[in-house]
């Protein structure tokens, strides 16, 4: 196994916080982006997209986040400003295991996560195969389960949007990676995208301008990942499992995962938490998702 280097570049020092910017290498030989901002418990941010990487989080609610938290915010391989193997290995298993040298790698003993969207997925598969990894999982807009947020949300809205009837997944006679494709391609040739995510559509234009300003975006995995099965693995199941505490913060108005797909979610110790909102909270709704992420943090003692 290859040793996992770590490269640091310190880009601001204070008496109380600390920011870097790192490259780590992992032992299949990926170079990770990593920066590290802030104060307090260690927080690794999960992305969604899948491919999405860190910048925006950061760029929109990084501030409050630091405050609370020494936020860890990664690109996950083949993402951003990250390297992409050369073996072409995105599995979700060596998603976790990068995971896990990056926190081996910073030194910290464990970590609490933020994922969001399809972070939720990974934070699922890390709890499962690093247990002691992570003290806590604050969700947010996640889906855990690719199929049924496409099937009982992402589908019957994009025809609604459309103005079109849909029969649902069981009675569609194309490959469902075939039919996000299309309804993906038909809803962004008539400019109605934005409506599966935002409140508004200025808003998604905000958003989509944050991929300029980093420069060679890597794209490797959002290509990628969809021909993954184990990224379609219902892990709905597994949460009565998981002990560590959990707040589930999920969108009335999220259509991308579903505003009901926090039903028969059934974490042991969970804040469930409905916000009137889209996918993106941290853009839309940002002080009701601080008011969740703070009662959280008393409710379950993560004091810095």
């Amino acid at each position: 196994m290859k040793k996992i280097i770590l490269a640091t570049l310190f880009i601001g020092l204070s008496f109380s916080a600390i920011a870097e910017e790192k490259k780590i290498i992992t032992s299949d030989g990926v170079e990770l982006y990593v920066k590290v901002e802030g104060k307090g418990i260690p927080c690794l941010y999960l992305h969604g997209g899948p491919g999405s990487g860190s910048y925006w989080f950061e760029k929109f609610f990084g501030d409050f986040m630091e405050e609370h938290f020494t936020m860890i915010y990664l690109d996950q391989r083949g993402v951003g400003r990250s390297g992409s193997p050369e073996n072409k290995d995105f599995s979700i298993e060596r998603m976790t295991r990068d995971f896990e040298e990056v926190r081996n790698a910073l030194g910290y003993k464990d970590w609490l996560t933020l994922g969001h969207s399809f972070g939720g997925l990974l934070q699922m598969e890390y709890a499962e195969n690093y247990p002691r990894a992570q003290k806590g999982m604050m969700m947010i807009n996640t889906t855990l389960h690719l199929n049924e947020s496409f099937c009982d949300s992402w589908a019957p809205k994009a025809f609604e949007f459309l103005g079109k009837d849909y029969g649902g997944c069981e009675n569609d006679s194309i490959p469902l990676l075939q039919r996000m494709g299309a309804l993906g391609n038909e809803l962004r040739e008539k400019d109605l995208f934005w409506k599966m995510a935002y409140s508004k559509k200025e808003n998604q234009a905000i958003m989509d301008s944050t991929w300029s300003e980093v420069e060679n975006w890597n794209y490797d995995f959002g290509n990628a990942a969809w021909d993954y099965e184990e990224y379609w693995r219902d892990y709905k199941p597994m949460a009565k499992d998981i002990k560590i505490p959990v707040l589930f913060f999920y969108g009335s108005k999220d259509f991308m995962v579903g505003p009901l797909h926090y039903k028969n979610i059934e974490f042991p110790e969970m804040l469930s938490w409905e916000s009137e909102v889209g996918h993106i909270p941290f853009q839309e709704n940002t002080e009701d998702l601080k008011r969740a992420i703070l009662t959280y943090m008393n409710k379950y003692h993560f004091q810095a």
